[in-house]
């Protein structure tokens, strides 16, 4: 019989939202979970069993952290892989694996990566410079991405014309082909040392108009079963090509003639992968502490139809938090309101999640618009 070592440790570069929900689950198997995060108020703060303030991109800082864990994951792809890999080389377990996060550090190699390994995505062309742009203005309509510290929808521009070109980042990035997509969609897998896999069912993601973040989330996607293979297909081809254990989020557009295309991958939880606390048999939180502990993965089959609104800062809004239509969304049946411990907030700032669970699809949707103009995220005066 198998036998789990209770006592190992397990550390995290990253105390935000996600590290929170993760510990949350982690509670349930008395997991032990250590945080690093450079923010003193961060959302794991007062729920980490040890919380340590510091940089995670300073290499002595991050591998100092580490030399005291067993297990090593993270909550965000910014940190310092370098002393990531020197834990590894020791001897430490680092899940997702140093040279994955170096890889996904880098849009520009995450692409080149998907070319490499017959994985389909947009065509696309590396760009040095905003003149290196310019030069390439026969490529547009295009995506111009940073290689770089993108992330949340920065570092990202839509280029559509020439008039657009002022707005290219003068920076080593890419321009990506603008893609007339049908829907955008995201698979979540997850794979333990063991080679155990299991993929998540595709969710259906709406954007915010303007802060470039997901706005609303449906599960299921309203996609074809043969649109839905395909997609699984394609996100459980690129965690094996990885070789990489955790979770990872595969973000696909599907096209109008019916393409499948990898557009991002992040490998952790991720924002499209929040209803599954309560609409999915294991959450991603969950599963991504199975699969980087090497426990059994979990079944990641849908209960119920479920939607996810973010709980973004309103507009206009900077300081200590005020929350409106917290207690008129209460009363509603399956509404689930997540806050994430954050004290203050400013314009589009994540500060929470709501989960809406109904049997009817359509239904849903219409509670979602109603819940997501319910909740304010405002400040006080």
């Amino acid at each position: 019989m198998a036998k789990t070592i209770q006592n190992q440790i397990l550390g995290v570069l990253g105390g935000g939202q996600l590290g929170r929900m993760l510990i949350q689950s982690a509670i349930n198997y008395n997991q032990d979970i250590h945080i690093l995060d450079p923010d003193p108020n961060a959302p794991c703060r007062d729920i980490a069993q040890h919380f340590q303030v510091g940089s995670l991109k300073d290499f002595d800082t991050v591998y100092s952290f580490g030399k005291s864990c067993d297990v090593i994951t993270v909550e965000i792809e910014s940190v310092n892989a370098d002393a990531l890999q020197k834990l590894a080389d020791e001897g430490k377990k680092v899940f997702p694996q140093p040279q994955i996060l170096k890889l996904i550090q880098d849009k520009r190699e995450q692409k080149k990566f998907y070319q490499d390994n017959g994985i389909p995505t947009a065509e696309f062309v590396l760009t040095e410079s905003k003149s290196d742009v310019i030069a390439k203005k026969d490529f547009l309509p295009a995506v111009n991405k940073l290689g770089k510290e993108g992330y949340d929808g920065r570092g990202v521009q839509i280029l559509r014309s020439e008039a657009d070109l002022e707005k290219a980042f003068d920076a080593p990035g890419l321009l990506e082909k603008l893609i007339d997509f049908d829907k955008e969609i995201a698979v979540t897998v997850a794979r333990n040392e063991n080679g155990d896999l299991v993929a998540y069912p595709a969710v259906e993601c709406a954007f915010h108009p303007t802060a470039n973040l997901v706005e609303f989330l449906f599960a299921p996607a309203q996609i074809s079963v043969e649109i839905e293979a395909k997609a699984q297909e394609i996100a459980k081809e690129v965690i094996l090509k990885l070789d990489m254990v955790g979770i990872l989020a595969v973000e696909l557009f599907v096209t109008k003639s019916g393409e499948v295309l990898v557009n991002e991958i992040a490998p952790r939880p991720h924002n499209s992968g929040h209803h599954t606390i309560e609409a999915n048999f294991t959450s991603q939180f969950e599963q991504h502490l199975r699969a980087v502990m090497n426990w059994p993965l979990g079944n990641p089959d849908l209960r119920c139809p479920a939607a996810m609104i973010n709980l973004l800062g309103e507009d206009g809004f900077s300081g200590p938090v005020l929350i409106e239509g917290k207690e008129e969304a209460l009363i509603e049946r399956g509404v689930y309101i997540h806050l994430y411990g954050k004290k203050l907030t400013k314009p589009f700032r994540k500060m929470g999640h709501v989960t809406i669970l109904d049997e009817n699809v359509e239904t849903l949707k219409v509670r979602a618009n109603r819940i997501k103009e319910l909740i304010k995220i405002k400040s006080t005066p």
